[in-house]
């Protein structure tokens, strides 16, 4: 099939490298435009856009999807569907009925449910214990179109955000390659959403990783999890901000204060919260690298009853 893809971050490049690797046609990419970034504040492109450049497919990076000047360059590739994944702009009805198996969007969630920015970060957050990618006919809302197909992933106990993303970015490439293949034969079913049923995430915020103690351990570790490796989960300990990157749920066995700190021994300690109590396993103290608890000790004294927070 020819294809006009739509994407922009790290998430979007496996889809587009299993689609080429299908042996279909990607003649323009569409990516969001170079941006400033770093101290230098110097343009930086897109990582789809770094990606496309390796594989010599054009690119077209308009500031605004919408303006009418955009219908013109997508009408005269006349592909045969438009392929969209994170590209980071909503795409207006008039560009949805370009091409003629419509427009096509991979998302990183088991629709209806987490319609919506950062679905993978947030599945770990709230603990759940599957989530998934599904392929979905575009229509002009937000992640309300026809289900096409949808693959199932199990959240593995020690999942972070990090570690989800790739497994559901090499998942969502491997998916819209059979819906591609099923839509080319004619053999796709879509089924509408139960609207309903939806439920919306938001984009995710460094003040997000903030560590309330207050709440049951269970639900700081899968923060913990959720936030690494970005925006991090943190605390503050001093004047300092502590950045922690694992920890296990344990129980707490004798009355402590939400953040206050027990059984210090040379290599761990522990902190308690609303319930239960969280063993640290892994840190980072502002200004340092992020270590194991038994470096960190070495080199930062702490006693039975300072706090967090």
């Amino acid at each position: 099939m020819k294809i006009v893809f739509m994407g922009t971050p790290d998430f979007s490049v496996e889809t587009l490298k299993q689609i080429l690797a299908a042996g279909h046609e990607v003649s323009l990419v569409v990516t969001q435009p170079d941006r400033p970034r770093g101290r230098g504040k110097k343009p930086s492109f897109s990582p789809v856009k770094e990606y496309a450049m390796e594989q010599n497919i054009p690119c077209f990076q308009p500031e605004k999807i919408r303006d009418e000047s955009c219908m013109e360059i997508l009408q005269k590739e006349q592909a045969d569907i438009f392929v969209v994944v994170a590209f980071g702009q909503i795409l207006p009805q008039r560009i949805l009925d370009i091409p003629k198996y419509g427009c096509m969007n991979v998302h990183a969630s088991l629709l209806p449910k987490y319609r919506g920015a950062a679905p993978i970060q947030w599945s770990v957050i709230n603990g759940d214990a599957e989530t998934g990618v599904t392929t979905m006919r575009m229509d002009a809302g937000m992640d309300t179109g026809d289900i096409l197909l949808q693959e199932r992933i199990a959240i593995a106990p020690d999942e972070t955000g990090g570690s989800l993303f790739d497994k559901l970015a090499v998942a969502g490439g491997a998916l819209c390659v059979k819906t591609l293949s099923r839509i080319e034969d004619g053999t796709i079913e879509s089924i509408p959403q139960d609207h309903e049923a939806a439920t919306y995430t938001r984009m995710i915020s460094k003040q997000d990783g903030e560590i309330d103690f207050t709440l049951p351990a269970e639900r700081i570790e899968c923060l913990i999890r959720g936030m690494n490796p970005w925006p991090s989960a943190y605390t503050r300990i001093g004047n300092k901000m502590l950045k922690i990157w694992e920890a296990d749920v344990i129980a707490q066995k004798d009355a402590h204060q939400p953040g206050e700190i027990f059984d210090v021994t040379k290599d761990a300690f522990c902190v308690a919260a609303g319930e239960g109590a969280l063993k640290i396993l892994s840190l980072q103290l502002e200004g340092k690298k992020r270590m194991n608890t038994a470096d960190f000790l070495r080199g930062y004294t702490l006693e039975n009853g300072d706090c967090l927070g």
